[in-house]
Parts: structure tokens; C-alpha cells; sequence
């Protein structure tokens, strides 16, 4: 064995950077190797959690994210205490974006020197805060030491029963596309803070220009996630035929459904639900509020699909929109301008910092 990894080490290797790859395709490039070896493997990487055989009727959801300081966000203006409660909110998404119910979850930390005991209980109260109201237990973690920041891993788990688990690669042909709440809120809610910090970064006793946009700040700061579709679903008997959560941005979540699902969609850009701040701001600024909503991110809404026939129940749930439907992949991923244009749904995503 030792004489093998020697001559592996020795073969002359190009170089490929990881920005030729994207995230996502570094993804499929590093675990297209693995495959289910444990019957217990309902379904291992290619959605937002694994899904492993809890009983016979159930399954057990298991996902696991990472927040790395000067990636994800800035402590500059991130207060400890939503810091935690997103960071839970982040790991229970994607349990609810497979239309399940979050029951417990793990925060572990890499902690550099600036970081104090006090900053740390305040984060532990937004941990805690969050995952009482989400109904979701507290079970372990780790904590390591860092040089180079904070960096937050949380790993969630919860269950569904098997027959309601809803996958990226469900969607069918006329299915309607649906979309909770209101994207591009928390993208915004990001520019208003990196604006303010650039503008006050020298000002003694700084007063940022917050007012008039608290609903922004809220959707960055403190994103909730949307356990309270699950529950309305399973109330009507509905079961989506595909979901993702919007992590990436709505223009990344509907391509990464019709990858999955082998299809093609018309998003109707008149559609797209935009909160009046999100457009306020986005003017102020001079940002076209339309690419912050396709490909803002971090809003952790649900983006589903569900068949035709379901239109009515769907509409009577209120606070979800149908945004476009699924079509063959023949016809690709498009957005439709009110015009009647079609324009090639591309996702872009942010630098968020």
C-alpha cells in the first residue's frame, strides 16, 4: 500500500482551479466516487439532506452546513445573537426543504482569540432562542481553536414519513412552480449593511441610515425558516413533487431542480414576488431589483412544485405564489418578460463579501 501511494504522489498532476469548477460542480466532481453501501441509505449527496431508513414507514433527514467568517458573514455588523439564530436557521432549512420536520441539531465552533465568552453566550442565546421556537433540541457540537476567524458547522436532523419526503428530481412535466414569501429581501438587507459599514467605517460614534428598511435588515439578520409551509402542507395532504430551499438565489434553485428532474421551466418575471423594501432600496441604490431576487440568495424560502390540478389548493394556502411550471428539457430554463421575451435563466449568485 505504502509503495502505491508513493508512485500516486510521484505522477505529475495538471492544475485545475476550483473558479473554472463552480460550487457546484466541484460538488458533483468530488462525490460522483460515492455511492450507498448501507441499505440504510435511502439517499445519500444531491439534495439539501440525506435521507436514511429510520423505520418502515419513516425516514431519518440529516444535513450539515458551514459559516465561515469573512465568507458568509462580517462581525462588524452581525450581532452574536443573530448569528445563532441563523445559523440554526440555516442547518433546520434544508430538513423543511425536504418537507420534513427538524427534531434536533449540532453546533460546533473553530473560535480564534478576538472571540470572547461573552460574545459566545450571546450567540448561545440566539442558538437557543431559535431552536425553541422552531420546536428543535440542542444535542451536541464541538469546539476547536482558529487562526483564521470564526467558522460555525451545524449539522440538522429530522424525519418524514417516506412517502412525503420531496427530492429535487420530482419535478414533471406541467408541474406549477411555487414560491413562498418574497425573494431578494436579504440580499438587500446585506447591500444596506455593507453600504453603511463602507460609509461610517471612520466616523466616530457612527448612526447608520437604517430606518425604513428594518424589514430588509430582518430577513439577513434573522431569516426564519419556513417549517410553518411543512405543516400547512401536511394539513392539506399536499406533497410537493420537488423542493429546494432558496440558499443560492432563485435563479441557481430552479436550475438545480430541472438538473435534478431532467426538465426544462418558464419563470414569468411579472410573477416573481418582490417586498416594496427590497424595490425601494434596490432603487436607491441602483440595483435592478429583478437580479437581486433571481440571484440574491439567503432568503430560505421554499421554491416547490406541485401537479396542475393542485392549482386551488395551492392558491388557498395563501403566502405562496406560482411563479411559472415545468416544461420539457427540451425547451430549457427561461424567464418570461411581460413583453413575451424569453431570456435563458442563468444563475449568477453574489459575492457576499
Amino acid at each position: 500500500m505504502y509503495e502505491i501511494i508513493m508512485e500516486d504522489m510521484t505522477k505529475v498532476k495538471g492544475r485545475t482551479e476550483i473558479s473554472e469548477l463552480g460550487e457546484f460542480g466541484l460538488i458533483d466532481r468530488l462525490t460522483s466516487r460515492f455511492g450507498a453501501q448501507c441499505k440504510s441509505t435511502i439517499f445519500g449527496v444531491g439534495d439539501d439532506a440525506a435521507v436514511l431508513n429510520a423505520s418502515e414507514k419513516e425516514a431519518m433527514l440529516v444535513s450539515t452546513d458551514m459559516m465561515v467568517e469573512g465568507i458568509d458573514f462580517d462581525l462588524t455588523y452581525f450581532p452574536p445573537k443573530h448569528l445563532g439564530y441563523k445559523a440554526v436557521t440555516k442547518g433546520i432549512s434544508d430538513i423543511v426543504a425536504m418537507n420534513g420536520v427538524a427534531e434536533q441539531v449540532t453546533i460546533s465552533l473553530a473560535i480564534s482569540s478576538k472571540i470572547s465568552v461573552e460574545f459566545l453566550d450571546d450567540f448561545y442565546d440566539g442558538v437557543a432562542f431559535a431552536a425553541q421556537e422552531a420546536g428543535v433540541d440542542v444535542v451536541g457540537g464541538d469546539t476547536s481553536a482558529s487562526v483564521t476567524g470564526l467558522t460555525i458547522s451545524v449539522t440538522a436532523i429530522g424525519r418524514a414519513e417516506k412517502e412525503r419526503v420531496s427530492y429535487r428530481n420530482g419535478a414533471m412535466e406541467h408541474d406549477l412552480i411555487c414560491l413562498t414569501g418574497n425573494v431578494g429581501a436579504s440580499y438587500m438587507g446585506l447591500r444596506l449593511l455593507e453600504r453603511e459599514k463602507r460609509v461610517l467605517g471612520d466616523v466616530p460614534n457612527p448612526e447608520p441610515k437604517f430606518a425604513g428598511y428594518e424589514y430588509l435588515l430582518e430577513k439577513y439578520l434573522k431569516p426564519r425558516a419556513r417549517y410553518d409551509i411543512v405543516e400547512s402542507l401536511l394539513e392539506e395532504d399536499i406533497v410537493p413533487t420537488s423542493m429546494i430551499d432558496i440558499s443560492d438565489g432563485l435563479a441557481s434553485e430552479v436550475l438545480q431542480i430541472c438538473k435534478s428532474s431532467q426538465c426544462g421551466a418558464r419563470i414569468y418575471l411579472e410573477r416573481i414576488p418582490i417586498a416594496k423594501q427590497t424595490n425601494e432600496l434596490a432603487d436607491e441604490m441602483n440595483i435592478n431589483s429583478v437580479v437581486a431576487a433571481l440571484n440574491g440568495g439567503e432568503d430560505y424560502e421554499l421554491l416547490f412544485t406541485v401537479p396542475l390540478e393542485m392549482r386551488e389548493r395551492i392558491m388557498n394556502l395563501g403566502c405562496i405564489d406560482i411563479i411559472g411550471h415545468i416544461t420539457s428539457a427540451e425547451q430549457g430554463k427561461v424567464l418570461v418578460t411581460p413583453d413575451g421575451a424569453e431570456i435563458a435563466l442563468e444563475a449568477q449568485g453574489f459575492k457576499k463579501q
